[in-house]
Protein backbone atom coordinates (compact mmCIF):
# COMPACT_ATOMS: atom_id res chain seq x y z
CA UNK A 1 0.00 0.00 0.00
CA UNK A 2 1.30 3.44 -0.93
CA UNK A 3 2.20 5.73 1.97
CA UNK A 4 3.00 9.43 2.15
CA UNK A 5 6.68 8.52 2.15
CA UNK A 6 6.23 7.05 -1.35
CA UNK A 7 4.83 10.28 -2.77
CA UNK A 8 6.82 13.32 -3.98
CA UNK A 9 5.48 15.43 -1.13
CA UNK A 10 6.98 18.86 -0.54
CA UNK A 11 9.84 18.62 1.94
CA UNK A 12 8.32 21.09 4.42
CA UNK A 13 5.13 18.98 4.64
CA UNK A 14 6.88 15.73 5.52
CA UNK A 15 6.21 14.69 9.09
CA UNK A 16 3.41 17.21 9.51
CA UNK A 17 0.18 16.22 11.28
CA UNK A 18 -3.15 17.47 9.88
CA UNK A 19 -5.36 19.62 12.08
CA UNK A 20 -8.12 17.82 13.90
CA UNK A 21 -9.95 17.50 17.17
CA UNK A 22 -11.69 14.28 18.25
CA UNK A 23 -15.06 13.91 16.51
CA UNK A 24 -17.02 11.74 18.91
CA UNK A 25 -20.76 11.47 19.43
CA UNK A 26 -21.29 12.23 23.11
CA UNK A 27 -24.13 13.83 25.10
CA UNK A 28 -22.01 16.86 26.08
CA UNK A 29 -19.47 18.07 23.48
CA UNK A 30 -17.47 21.05 24.77
CA UNK A 31 -14.19 20.56 22.94
CA UNK A 32 -14.08 22.75 19.83
CA UNK A 33 -15.45 26.10 21.06
CA UNK A 34 -18.68 25.82 19.14
CA UNK A 35 -21.74 27.80 20.11
CA UNK A 36 -23.82 24.93 21.49
CA UNK A 37 -27.01 27.03 21.60
CA UNK A 38 -29.36 26.22 18.70
CA UNK A 39 -30.39 28.93 16.25
CA UNK A 40 -33.82 30.36 17.27
CA UNK A 41 -36.59 28.61 15.29
CA UNK A 42 -37.97 31.81 13.75
CA UNK A 43 -34.50 32.78 12.53
CA UNK A 44 -33.88 29.27 11.21
CA UNK A 45 -37.14 29.49 9.26
CA UNK A 46 -36.05 32.74 7.58
CA UNK A 47 -32.64 31.26 6.73
CA UNK A 48 -34.35 28.19 5.26
CA UNK A 49 -36.56 30.44 3.15
CA UNK A 50 -33.50 32.30 1.86
CA UNK A 51 -31.82 29.01 0.99
CA UNK A 52 -34.94 27.80 -0.81
CA UNK A 53 -34.85 30.93 -3.00
CA UNK A 54 -31.09 30.60 -3.60
CA UNK A 55 -31.34 26.97 -4.66
CA UNK A 56 -33.38 28.08 -7.68
CA UNK A 57 -30.35 30.04 -8.92
CA UNK A 58 -27.58 27.48 -8.52
CA UNK A 59 -27.54 26.64 -12.22
CA UNK A 60 -25.63 29.93 -12.47
CA UNK A 61 -22.42 30.94 -10.74
CA UNK A 62 -22.89 33.02 -7.57
CA UNK A 63 -22.04 36.69 -7.21
CA UNK A 64 -18.26 36.54 -7.42
CA UNK A 65 -17.96 39.73 -5.38
CA UNK A 66 -20.61 38.69 -2.77
CA UNK A 67 -21.73 42.31 -2.80
CA UNK A 68 -24.78 42.07 -0.56
CA UNK A 69 -22.87 40.05 2.01
CA UNK A 70 -20.02 42.56 2.09
CA UNK A 71 -22.50 45.40 2.56
CA UNK A 72 -24.19 43.58 5.44
CA UNK A 73 -20.93 42.59 7.12
CA UNK A 74 -19.72 46.20 6.92
CA UNK A 75 -22.99 47.34 8.49
CA UNK A 76 -22.64 44.79 11.27
CA UNK A 77 -19.05 45.81 12.09
CA UNK A 78 -19.69 49.56 11.96
CA UNK A 79 -16.60 51.75 12.52
CA UNK A 80 -17.33 53.56 9.25
CA UNK A 81 -16.47 50.47 7.17
CA UNK A 82 -17.87 49.90 3.69
CA UNK A 83 -17.98 46.92 1.37
CA UNK A 84 -14.58 47.95 -0.01
CA UNK A 85 -13.05 47.16 3.40
CA UNK A 86 -14.58 43.68 3.65
CA UNK A 87 -13.43 40.28 2.45
CA UNK A 88 -15.01 36.88 3.16
CA UNK A 89 -14.27 33.21 2.53
CA UNK A 90 -15.19 29.71 3.67
CA UNK A 91 -14.33 30.14 7.34
CA UNK A 92 -11.70 32.42 8.81
CA UNK A 93 -9.13 29.69 8.16
CA UNK A 94 -9.54 30.25 4.41
CA UNK A 95 -9.32 34.00 4.94
CA UNK A 96 -6.01 33.55 6.79
CA UNK A 97 -4.76 31.11 4.16
CA UNK A 98 -5.45 33.67 1.45
CA UNK A 99 -3.55 36.28 3.47
CA UNK A 100 -0.54 33.96 3.56
CA UNK A 101 -0.90 33.19 -0.15
CA UNK A 102 -0.82 36.89 -0.92
CA UNK A 103 1.79 38.11 1.55
CA UNK A 104 3.71 34.99 2.65
CA UNK A 105 5.31 32.16 0.73
CA UNK A 106 8.88 30.95 0.11
CA UNK A 107 11.47 33.19 1.69
CA UNK A 108 8.90 34.91 3.93
CA UNK A 109 7.99 34.35 7.56
CA UNK A 110 5.02 34.40 9.90
CA UNK A 111 5.32 35.24 13.61
CA UNK A 112 2.77 34.01 16.14
CA UNK A 113 2.91 33.81 19.92
CA UNK A 114 2.77 30.27 21.28
CA UNK A 115 0.75 28.63 22.56
CA UNK A 116 -1.79 29.89 20.04
CA UNK A 117 -4.21 28.58 17.44
CA UNK A 118 -2.57 25.48 15.97
CA UNK A 119 -3.83 26.21 12.46
CA UNK A 120 -1.46 29.15 12.14
CA UNK A 121 1.61 26.95 11.80
CA UNK A 122 -0.28 24.51 9.58
CA UNK A 123 -1.34 27.31 7.25
CA UNK A 124 2.26 28.50 7.22
CA UNK A 125 3.45 25.05 6.12
CA UNK A 126 0.77 24.81 3.47
CA UNK A 127 1.88 28.11 1.92
CA UNK A 128 5.61 27.42 2.39
CA UNK A 129 5.89 30.32 4.82
CA UNK A 130 8.42 29.97 7.64
CA UNK A 131 6.70 29.76 11.04
CA UNK A 132 8.23 31.59 14.00
CA UNK A 133 6.86 30.75 17.45
CA UNK A 134 7.32 33.74 19.73
CA UNK A 135 7.00 33.53 23.50
CA UNK A 136 4.45 34.94 25.93
CA UNK A 137 4.55 36.43 29.40
CA UNK A 138 3.38 34.77 32.62
CA UNK A 139 -0.13 33.24 32.49
CA UNK A 140 0.08 33.37 28.68
CA UNK A 141 -0.45 37.14 28.58
CA UNK A 142 1.25 39.22 25.87
CA UNK A 143 2.52 42.68 26.78
CA UNK A 144 3.39 45.39 24.25
CA UNK A 145 7.05 45.15 25.25
CA UNK A 146 7.29 41.38 24.79
CA UNK A 147 5.41 41.39 21.48
CA UNK A 148 7.41 44.27 20.00
CA UNK A 149 10.70 42.70 21.11
CA UNK A 150 9.87 39.48 19.24
CA UNK A 151 9.01 41.48 16.13
CA UNK A 152 12.25 43.45 16.25
CA UNK A 153 14.35 40.33 16.85
CA UNK A 154 12.77 38.15 14.14
CA UNK A 155 11.74 40.70 11.44
CA UNK A 156 8.72 38.71 10.24
CA UNK A 157 6.84 39.51 7.05
CA UNK A 158 3.50 38.75 8.73
CA UNK A 159 2.37 38.72 12.37
CA UNK A 160 -0.71 36.88 13.60
CA UNK A 161 -2.20 38.12 16.88
CA UNK A 162 -5.03 36.02 18.32
CA UNK A 163 -7.38 38.26 20.33
CA UNK A 164 -8.51 36.74 22.62
CA UNK A 165 -5.98 33.99 22.28
CA UNK A 166 -6.90 30.40 21.49
CA UNK A 167 -6.34 28.05 23.37
CA UNK A 168 -5.63 30.18 26.44
CA UNK A 169 -8.56 32.63 26.22
CA UNK A 170 -6.35 35.51 27.34
CA UNK A 171 -7.39 38.94 25.99
CA UNK A 172 -5.04 41.16 24.00
CA UNK A 173 -4.73 44.89 24.59
CA UNK A 174 -4.96 47.48 21.84
CA UNK A 175 -1.61 48.77 23.10
CA UNK A 176 0.01 45.43 22.21
CA UNK A 177 -1.49 45.55 18.71
CA UNK A 178 -0.23 49.11 18.22
CA UNK A 179 3.24 48.16 19.47
CA UNK A 180 3.46 45.27 17.01
CA UNK A 181 2.24 47.40 14.11
CA UNK A 182 4.74 50.14 14.88
CA UNK A 183 7.60 47.62 15.10
CA UNK A 184 7.16 46.11 11.63
CA UNK A 185 6.75 47.08 8.00
CA UNK A 186 4.89 43.84 7.37
CA UNK A 187 1.29 42.68 7.55
CA UNK A 188 -0.35 42.47 10.99
CA UNK A 189 -3.45 40.27 11.34
CA UNK A 190 -5.59 40.42 14.47
CA UNK A 191 -7.71 37.28 14.66
CA UNK A 192 -10.88 38.27 16.54
CA UNK A 193 -12.77 35.00 16.12
CA UNK A 194 -14.12 35.30 19.68
CA UNK A 195 -14.50 39.08 19.84
CA UNK A 196 -18.23 39.05 20.58
CA UNK A 197 -17.64 37.20 23.86
CA UNK A 198 -15.41 39.91 25.32
CA UNK A 199 -16.77 41.88 28.28
CA UNK A 200 -19.20 44.64 27.33
CA UNK A 201 -17.39 47.82 26.35
CA UNK A 202 -14.21 46.08 25.17
CA UNK A 203 -12.71 47.97 22.24
CA UNK A 204 -12.11 45.98 19.04
CA UNK A 205 -8.99 46.21 16.90
CA UNK A 206 -11.36 47.56 14.25
CA UNK A 207 -10.94 50.93 15.98
CA UNK A 208 -7.25 50.88 14.98
CA UNK A 209 -7.83 50.43 11.23
CA UNK A 210 -7.88 54.10 10.11
CA UNK A 211 -4.45 55.11 8.87
CA UNK A 212 -3.03 51.58 9.21
CA UNK A 213 -3.10 50.04 5.74
CA UNK A 214 -1.15 46.95 6.84
CA UNK A 215 -3.54 46.05 9.67
CA UNK A 216 -6.15 43.33 9.04
CA UNK A 217 -8.88 42.27 11.49
CA UNK A 218 -10.27 38.77 10.96
CA UNK A 219 -13.69 37.63 12.24
CA UNK A 220 -15.99 34.62 11.88
CA UNK A 221 -19.68 33.78 12.03
CA UNK A 222 -18.86 30.33 13.44
CA UNK A 223 -18.88 31.27 17.11
CA UNK A 224 -21.21 34.07 18.23
CA UNK A 225 -23.58 33.48 15.31
CA UNK A 226 -23.71 29.70 15.85
CA UNK A 227 -22.78 29.23 12.19
CA UNK A 228 -19.86 26.80 12.49
CA UNK A 229 -21.40 24.42 9.95
CA UNK A 230 -21.95 27.16 7.37
CA UNK A 231 -18.25 28.14 7.14
CA UNK A 232 -18.20 31.91 6.79
CA UNK A 233 -15.21 33.95 7.89
CA UNK A 234 -14.33 37.50 6.95
CA UNK A 235 -11.91 40.35 7.53
CA UNK A 236 -11.84 44.11 7.52
CA UNK A 237 -8.88 45.99 6.09
CA UNK A 238 -7.77 48.72 3.73
CA UNK A 239 -9.33 48.28 0.25
CA UNK A 240 -5.87 47.60 -1.18
CA UNK A 241 -5.73 44.44 0.96
CA UNK A 242 -9.00 43.11 -0.41
CA UNK A 243 -7.66 43.77 -3.90
CA UNK A 244 -4.59 41.70 -3.04
CA UNK A 245 -6.74 38.81 -1.84
CA UNK A 246 -8.63 38.79 -5.15
CA UNK A 247 -5.33 37.74 -6.76
CA UNK A 248 -5.28 34.44 -4.86
CA UNK A 249 -8.93 33.51 -4.29
CA UNK A 250 -10.47 30.73 -6.33
CA UNK A 251 -13.20 31.70 -8.80
CA UNK A 252 -16.64 32.01 -7.21
CA UNK A 253 -15.26 30.75 -3.92
CA UNK A 254 -18.36 31.60 -1.85
CA UNK A 255 -21.36 29.52 -2.92
CA UNK A 256 -24.79 31.04 -3.47
CA UNK A 257 -26.08 29.01 -0.53
CA UNK A 258 -23.37 30.26 1.83
CA UNK A 259 -24.03 33.85 0.82
CA UNK A 260 -27.80 33.48 1.22
CA UNK A 261 -27.51 31.86 4.66
CA UNK A 262 -25.09 34.49 5.94
CA UNK A 263 -27.14 37.44 4.65
CA UNK A 264 -30.28 35.99 6.24
CA UNK A 265 -28.51 35.47 9.57
CA UNK A 266 -27.13 39.01 9.59
CA UNK A 267 -30.67 40.30 9.16
CA UNK A 268 -31.37 38.76 12.58
CA UNK A 269 -28.22 39.94 14.34
CA UNK A 270 -30.08 40.82 17.55
CA UNK A 271 -31.65 37.38 17.94
CA UNK A 272 -28.47 35.58 16.90
CA UNK A 273 -26.34 37.46 19.42
CA UNK A 274 -28.84 37.22 22.28
CA UNK A 275 -27.31 33.87 23.21
CA UNK A 276 -23.89 35.51 23.67
CA UNK A 277 -24.91 36.96 27.02
CA UNK A 278 -25.82 33.51 28.32
CA UNK A 279 -22.54 32.07 27.06
CA UNK A 280 -20.64 34.81 28.92
CA UNK A 281 -22.54 33.87 32.09
CA UNK A 282 -21.60 30.21 31.67
CA UNK A 283 -17.95 31.11 30.95
CA UNK A 284 -17.72 33.23 34.09
CA UNK A 285 -19.42 30.45 36.01
CA UNK A 286 -16.76 28.02 34.78
CA UNK A 287 -14.00 30.33 36.00
CA UNK A 288 -15.62 30.79 39.42
CA UNK A 289 -16.53 27.16 40.06
CA UNK A 290 -13.27 25.71 38.72
CA UNK A 291 -11.43 28.10 41.04
CA UNK A 292 -13.57 26.92 43.96
CA UNK A 293 -12.62 23.34 43.12
CA UNK A 294 -8.93 24.22 43.39
CA UNK A 295 -8.10 24.49 39.69
CA UNK A 296 -6.36 27.50 38.16
CA UNK A 297 -8.49 28.91 35.33
CA UNK A 298 -6.97 31.67 33.24
CA UNK A 299 -8.87 34.88 32.65
CA UNK A 300 -10.89 34.50 29.47
CA UNK A 301 -12.43 36.88 26.98
CA UNK A 302 -13.70 34.03 24.81
CA UNK A 303 -16.35 31.30 24.99
CA UNK A 304 -13.98 28.80 26.61
CA UNK A 305 -11.76 28.45 29.65
CA UNK A 306 -8.26 26.99 29.94
CA UNK A 307 -7.66 25.73 33.45
CA UNK A 308 -4.50 24.51 35.12
CA UNK A 309 -3.86 22.43 38.21
CA UNK A 310 -4.62 19.14 36.46
CA UNK A 311 -2.03 16.55 37.47
CA UNK A 312 -2.82 14.15 34.63
CA UNK A 313 -4.73 15.91 31.82
CA UNK A 314 -5.04 12.80 29.67
CA UNK A 315 -6.47 10.68 32.48
CA UNK A 316 -8.93 13.44 33.40
CA UNK A 317 -9.92 13.83 29.76
CA UNK A 318 -10.58 10.10 29.48
CA UNK A 319 -12.51 9.99 32.76
CA UNK A 320 -14.78 12.80 31.58
CA UNK A 321 -15.22 11.10 28.23
CA UNK A 322 -16.32 7.94 30.01
CA UNK A 323 -19.16 10.04 31.47
CA UNK A 324 -20.15 11.32 28.04
CA UNK A 325 -18.42 14.71 28.36
CA UNK A 326 -15.89 15.72 25.71
CA UNK A 327 -13.49 18.60 26.41
CA UNK A 328 -10.04 19.35 24.93
CA UNK A 329 -6.53 18.32 25.87
CA UNK A 330 -4.57 20.99 24.00
CA UNK A 331 -1.17 19.62 24.96
CA UNK A 332 -0.28 22.26 27.54
CA UNK A 333 1.14 20.42 30.58
CA UNK A 334 -1.20 20.45 33.56
CA UNK A 335 -4.06 22.10 31.65
CA UNK A 336 -7.33 21.28 29.93
CA UNK A 337 -9.73 23.47 27.95
CA UNK A 338 -13.53 23.47 28.12
CA UNK A 339 -16.04 25.42 26.05
CA UNK A 340 -18.88 27.26 27.74
CA UNK A 341 -22.05 25.44 26.73
CA UNK A 342 -25.66 25.79 27.67
CA UNK A 343 -26.49 25.95 31.37
CA UNK A 344 -27.29 22.23 31.37
CA UNK A 345 -24.09 21.28 29.54
CA UNK A 346 -21.96 23.47 31.79
CA UNK A 347 -23.63 21.98 34.87
CA UNK A 348 -22.96 18.44 33.63
CA UNK A 349 -19.27 19.23 33.15
CA UNK A 350 -18.86 20.95 36.51
CA UNK A 351 -20.59 18.11 38.36
CA UNK A 352 -18.37 15.54 36.66
CA UNK A 353 -15.10 17.43 37.24
CA UNK A 354 -16.07 17.90 40.89
CA UNK A 355 -16.51 14.14 41.25
CA UNK A 356 -13.15 13.58 39.57
CA UNK A 357 -11.29 16.28 41.50
CA UNK A 358 -9.65 13.90 44.02
CA UNK A 359 -8.18 11.95 41.10
CA UNK A 360 -7.00 15.15 39.42
CA UNK A 361 -5.17 16.50 42.46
Amino acid sequence: MTSLDDLPLRANLRGQIPYGAPQLHVPVALNVNENTHPIPPAVAADIAQALAAAILTVNRYPDREFTQLRDDLAGYLGHGLTRDNIWAANGSNEVLQQVLQAFGGPGRSLLGFAPTYSMYSILASGTDTRWIAGGRDADYELSPETAARWVRETSPDIVFLCSPNNPTGTPLSLATIEAVYDATDGIVVVDEAYAEFAPAGTESALSLLPGRERLLVSRTMSKAFAFAGVRLGYLAADPAVTDALRLVRLPYHLSALTQAAAVAALAHTGEMLAMVDDIRVQRDRLVAELSALGFNPLRSGSNFVLFGGVTDPHATFEALLAEGILIRDVGIPGHLRVSAGTEAETSAFLAAIARLRPAAE
